[in-house]
């Protein structure tokens, strides 16, 4: 079972609460004997997280043991820099605007704590959740200033000592939910030698895993000795309790799966698919510019910018018609449009500028399936063929009542054509070393990537078809893989 551990600075601090075991004083933590095979997290509750001070070096020591701790030295020296916590909330100055707009606050300033992600001001629940996801730290100060319009003007670390009586309840209240709900595992967990939290959302109607394929992941993981246990994208909070993370669920950049990535990431944790995979793979522009500078073939492209109109004119010269138009965030052969007169290309072309100050055009390329090959740690994993939907020249239709999909063929790696596999193998080298599925397309004069996408489709039936539960055991002994390389201080 895992130890739960409260840092405080004096005993002192904890005087206005119960007693417990669990809360120790800063000095004591720090003279503990740092072996301990016991799974710990830690809530460093100090004055100060002044560098190199007590608590500093409390959040510090916690992460040479190998224990959880809340809040990280990274989230610490995130709040000392203003110049990066100003980026990174960008965004929820806007929503700040919106919150307060029509108050009728005369002063030019204001604040509200934050206790593990909670306020007492319901109107802002939602920026403090936001912030405590950004700066994952037990008590938080957010200020705010008005200058043409309300915005933060400071995150900052407070402390325990500085609460009145209706602060600490309220913060007694956060504690006890945060620690008893999200910190604390079952007993039973512990017949585990690692837990992965596998990200899926159940009201995702085109999931890159299907329900068969989700519970033949944990299958997987208990033959394994590995708990692989789903969560959804209200679980942010929890990802402290697990040693790794698995995202099934559709990636995007503007989007709560790539914060989790994120914060699993700053964690320490395995994660498939990381921040860089996500960042590269969902865009692309990014993607098409990585994959030609690494000279590796494509269809012929252009790129079309918003203020630039005149780029169209030229376009059915260089590339011919159809042209295929793509917005640079689509998924599964969405925001993805074949044009085959310029009248139609001048509309779509306008209609997809109100999304994306970017477009992508390309060549159109038919043939009667892709080729779909899967590439795990820089090794390829599986090889599908995705027909076309019928009578339609994408593999998925989403006109009509639902979106539709072709058939398929899944064979092993050894009798796809090798320039395939060897291409996608580059492709998928060129965004890292997790896990990634590659679309190619092979006409009689050449091969070429259509993308790399960080999240692979890996459904029951139909990318297992050839490897059968394998296929999960494959996967799922990558992280395990990673994490003993993790464990015994290996760097690749």
């Amino acid at each position: 079972m895992s130890r739960l551990v409260i840092v405080v600075e004096n005993p002192s601090d904890w005087g206005a609460y119960y007693p417990s075991t669990q809360v120790v004083a800063a000095h004591d933590y720090l003279r503990e004997p740092p072996e301990s095979s016991e799974r710990t997290h830690v809530i460093n509750l100090c004055r100060s997280y002044k560098y190199l001070g007590s608590g500093y070096y409390v959040s510090l020591l916690a992460e040479a043991r190998g224990h959880r701790v809340i809040p990280s030295v990274r989230t610490i020296n995130g709040l000392r820099r203003r110049a990066l916590y100003g980026l990174d909330i960008e965004d929820l100055n806007q929503k700040l605007a919106q919150v307060l707009k029509g108050s009728e606050r005369d002063s030019i300033d204001f604040g509200i704590l934050v206790y593990f992600g909670q306020t007492a001001h319901p109107l802002l629940q939602d920026l403090a959740r936001q912030v405590f996801e950004l700066f994952p730290c037990p008590l938080l100060r957010i200020e705010f200033r008005r200058e043409r319009a309300w915005q933060i003007g400071a995150i900052r670390p407070v402390g325990l000592h500085t609460l009145d009586d209706a602060q600490e309840d309220a913060f007694a209240q956060a504690l006890d939910h945060f620690a008893t709900k999200l910190w604390r595992k079952p007993r039973a967990r512990r017949r585990y030698r690692y837990d992965i939290a596998m990200l899926v959302n159940k009201d995702e109607a085109m999931p890159p895993s299907n329900r068969g394929a989700q519970k033949a992941f944990i299958a997987a993981g208990k033959q394994l000795g590995v708990e692989v246990d789903p969560i959804g994208p209200n679980d942010y909070a929890r990802l402290a309790e697990y040693d790794g993370l698995f995202i099934r669920e559709t990636t995007s950049i503007d989007h709560h799966t790539y914060r989790f990535a994120h914060r699993a990431e700053q964690e320490g944790m395995v994660v498939i698919d990381d921040p860089a995979s996500i960042l590269r793979c969902t865009n692309k522009i990014f993607l098409h510019d990585l994959l030609v500078s690494r000279k590796l073939a494509v269809p012929n492209t252009e790129i079309l910018y918003r203020d630039d109109p005149g780029s169209l004119d030229a376009l059915p010269d260089k590339l011919g018609f159809p042209i295929v138009l793509k917005i640079p965030d689509g998924a599964f052969s969405r925001g993805v449009v074949k044009v085959e007169t310029v009248e139609a290309l001048k509309k779509t072309v306008a209609e997809l500028f109100t999304h994306s100050a970017l477009l992508i055009a390309q060549q159109y390329l038919y043939t009667e399936y892709d080729w779909r090959i899967g590439v795990l740690n820089r090794e390829p994993l599986y090889a599908c063929q995705y027909f076309m939907s019928r009578g339609h020249w994408q593999i998925y239709n989403h006109g009509g009542t639902g979106p539709k999909s072709g058939g398929f063929r899944t064979m092993p790696v050894r009798e796809a054509p090798s320039d395939i596999v060897r291409l996608a193998v580059k492709a998928a080298n060129a965004i890292g070393d997790g896990l990634y599925g590659v679309d190619l397309k092979q006409t009689a004069e050449r091969a070429v990537v259509i993308e790399v996408n960080d999240n692979p489709s890996i459904d029951s039936g139909v990318e297992d078809a050839y490897l059968g539960d394998d296929l999960y055991r494959r996967i799922i002994q990558e992280f395990v893989r990673r994490l003993e390389r993790k464990r015994l201080g290996v760097t690749d």
